[in-house]
């Protein structure tokens, strides 16, 4: 259908893009249709020097699916040397085709059938290299761009990789270079099993198939906002700021005048720091920028992952912080899905929590993702180890998300793991849901990955850096919530529709400990329950994520009316949350800019590991932990009270518990921040231990010294042994608990350790008990 609709558009003058060309054939009959309108217009009487053109090639996408098949055959071979020839062919594929589709175009545009076009004023069909961005992190950054350089051509670059380019590209005339090479390296692909024709063809149905279904989402979604346009429905986002809306316009033209969207879009480290030291460091970890272009063509892989996932009954996925925030998210957020394993999150070092994941599972179905960037992280290793052993060490029951060449990697290969999936290395763990880290277990669970993709891909184009600060969702959020933050409102507080209400997990670890260092900081207020306008002081943003579908949400309203300033932001659905991941990552970055931080480090959480370290050392060398000062829950009135006294303006209350997350212990947290709210006006989180050490816990350190803390342990009456080690898991989550106790009383700041005893349900009624008269 494409090509005679090529004849006919051209043959009436007007300029068209060829899109989704794979194949060097192919690319021949598009030239012959091109050719041959020119020649019908020119016959017509028509003005040929009017008519433009481009033939756009999908580059990256070939290698994509020629490695994929590699690397399964080189998974089928014992021979070392068939395994190293095979791993040689990587990313050759893709720019070799390129190359022998420049060598036919110099060949079509030649000759005297292109001389009489040329001298009537014709333009030749310029080659377009579309899908650069590299996607493996094992090539170069620039990859596609450097080696398809030559004249008449067309390179398309996501700023992303431009940003890339501009910094370290090198700018040589390549695509003509070493062509006998790439024919060499096209027959060592055929010679090896590899069918080049078979592979372009897949891909062009493939993306046909795409193509049609976003440009039939394009015209629903028309046809919808149409429609709510007509009904008098509002935008997706939303804000009553009041009296601080000219503070807010200023810092907008700010970040405008300061070209604040293209330098993060070119990765300008200078945004954050002016320390040239940093400058690497900032740059390799903006990678998720792009990062959910590069998943985009991994779809067919997520899509087989959850074919293959349908052989498990549960999914139980190990990881800490940004390891482990998004995959909770999907969980709770879309639950079991039919016909797709039940994902666990296993987040917590509390072994009557671990019992319970194991209680819930088969093990002999169940598959363990081990998911670690550094792929040293204490908790899951331990989790790791122990599951190891009840799985009876059969490799085929595991998965590893890992940077490549991490210990957890090396780990995955040595225990013969089902999968290994090497994440982008240049994104921090809390930037990482629209990666492998969040993508994979949710693939695995039933969620629809492309789509999600396609949300984020949708909030990145808002986004970029050629949309005005006003009219940039990402942007003028963290316009928002750095002005305030500056003037005294450092409590974002997030208000969620039910149906998406643990997002905020997600996004107050993304705002903590991005943002909690130098003794500056956003205090993200995720799950507070909301309560009447008066009980909350000046110090409040609240940002309200609901859904379209939502009825108006009094609470909300109330706020609005009484002059607090309030953000809404509108979803379709929850599969929306892909282009919320995206927005809330840009907001946090430019939020860190205009606090003069560095968004991307996190300088204390180092601390606590350290000081955990310290404490199981004197536990192996004297057989017990390091007594720590600590009240019983029923007797914790005057402690508390004191605590309290203790509070400044600007203040936040952090309640946080070394126990399990039970029905009774989430009423009592509950009641427990209602009470402290409505007497002090002083904002409140809580974060179970040892969780929110990788969230939270940078804040807590390194952010405002405004916090008052409350930590709250139990005796555990059972516990599990860590296989390969001489304690526990009720030991580690003690000498955790202990090791952040040092690090806050160090820095003099209040806390209060409060133990529930033995029986955690009675403990946590005294605590509230207590709470409630000491604030009395």
């Amino acid at each position: 259908e494409g090509l005679p609709a090529i004849f006919d558009q051209i043959s009436k003058g007007h300029n068209i893009n060829i899109t989704l060309i794979f194949a060097v054939d192919r690319y021949a009959e598009v030239v012959e249709a091109y050719l041959a309108g020119l020649e019908k217009l020119h016959k017509d009487g028509g003005d040929l020097s009017q008519v433009a053109s481009v033939a756009s090639f999908f580059v990256s996408r070939v290698d994509t699916k020629v490695d994929k098949i590699l690397a399964e055959k080189a998974g089928q071979t014992e021979d070392p040397q068939k395994k190293r020839s095979l791993d040689q062919l990587l990313g050759k594929a893709a720019i070799a085709n390129s190359k022998m589709a420049y060598e036919r175009y110099k060949e079509l545009f030649a000759g005297p059938r292109w001389d009489k076009l040329r001298k009537a004023g014709a333009r030749s069909q310029r080659c377009l290299w579309a899908s650069t961005s590299t996607k493996d992190p094992r090539y170069p950054d620039t990859y596609y761009v450097e080696e398809l350089i030559g004249p008449d051509t067309v390179d398309t670059i996501p700023p992303a990789t431009l940003a890339a380019f501009r910094e370290h590209g090198e700018v040589r005339r390549s695509l003509d270079e070493n062509v006998d090479l790439a024919r060499r390296q096209l027959k060592q692909l055929a010679g090896v099993g590899v069918s080049l024709d078979q592979v372009t063809h897949e891909l062009e149905v493939e993306g046909v198939e795409a193509f049609t279904k976003s440009f039939e989402s394009l015209l629903a979604a028309l046809e919808k906002s149409a429609k709510d346009i007509k009904a008098g429905k509002g935008p997706r986002q939303w804000f009553s700021l009041g009296r601080l809306q000219p503070a807010v316009d200023t810092q907008i033209a700010k970040l405008q005048k300061d070209d604040a969207p293209r330098r993060l879009w070119a990765k300008d480290s200078t945004l954050w720091s002016a320390d040239p030291a940093k400058r690497q460091e900032i740059h390799d970890r903006l990678g998720w920028l792009d990062v959910a272009d590069k998943m985009l063509e991994k779809s067919d892989e997520f899509t087989a992952l959850g074919k293959d996932g349908r052989d498990y009954s549960d999914v139980v996925l190990l990881g800490m912080g940004g390891s482990s925030l998004c995959p909770d998210v999907l969980r709770n957020t879309f639950g079991a899905v039919k016909g797709h394993p039940k994902l666990h999150v296993l987040d917590t070092t509390d072994p009557a929590t671990i019992l319970g994941v194991r209680s819930k599972i088969k093990i002999q179905t169940s598959l363990f993702i081990v998911a670690s960037k550094s792929g040293e992280t204490t908790e899951t290793l331990s989790h790791f180890a122990y599951f190891w052993e009840q799985a009876k060490r059969k490799g085929r029951q595991f998965a590893a998300i890992t940077d490549p060449g991490s210990g957890l990697e090396k780990l995955a290969k040595e225990h013969e793991f089902r999968w290994i999936f090497p994440n982008p290395p240049d994104i921090g763990g809390r930037y990482s849901a629209l990666s492998y880290f969040g993508l994979v277990p949710g693939a695995l669970m039933g969620v629809n990955v492309r789509e999600m993709l396609e949300r984020a891909i949708e909030m990145e184009h808002s986004c970029a850096d050629s949309v005005p600060v006003e009219s940039n969702p990402g942007v003028w959020l963290g316009g928002v919530m750095g002005r305030l933050a500056l003037q005294g409102r450092n409590k974002v507080t997030l208000i969620t529709s039910p149906k998406v209400a643990t997002f905020g997990y997600w996004v107050e670890q993304l705002i903590a400990e991005s943002t909690g260092k130098e003794g500056k900081g956003i205090v993200p207020i995720e799950g507070e329950p909301v309560g009447k306008p008066a009980v909350y002081g000046d110090d409040r943003l609240f940002v309200y994520i609901r859904l379209e579908a939502d009825p108006p949400h009094r609470g909300v309203q109330a706020l609005e009316k009484a002059g607090h300033p309030v953000v809404t932001l509108t979803l379709r659905d929850k599969l929306d949350l892909g282009g919320e991941f995206f927005r809330w990552e840009v907001a946090t970055a430019i939020a860190g800019a205009i606090l003069g931080i560095d968004a991307f480090d996190q300088p204390n959480v180092q601390e606590s590991k350290d000081n955990t370290k310290k404490v199981l050392a004197t536990f192996k060398s004297r057989g017990k932990l390091p007594a720590a000062e600590s009240v019983a829950a029923s007797k914790a009135k005057p402690a508390l009270t004191s605590l309290l006294k203790r509070a400044k303006k600007g203040a936040y209350f952090a309640l946080m518990p070394y126990t399990a997350r039970t029905p009774g212990s989430e009423a009592a947290i509950a009641a427990i921040r209602t009470a402290v709210r409505d007497s002090k006006k002083v904002a409140t989180t809580a974060g179970y231990g040892p969780r929110f050490l990788h969230s939270t816990g940078q804040l807590h350190k390194g952010g405002p010294k405004t916090g008052l803390f409350l930590q709250v342990v139990q005796d555990d009456t059972k516990d599990v042994a860590i296989p390969g080690q001489p304690y526990s898991f009720s030991v580690l989550k003690q000498a955790q608990a202990i090791g952040d106790l040092q690090s806050l009383t160090s820095r003099r700041l209040p806390v209060v350790r409060v133990t529930l005893g033995r029986d955690p349900a009675a403990g946590w009624r005294a605590l509230v008990t207590a709470v409630r008269q000491a604030v009395k």
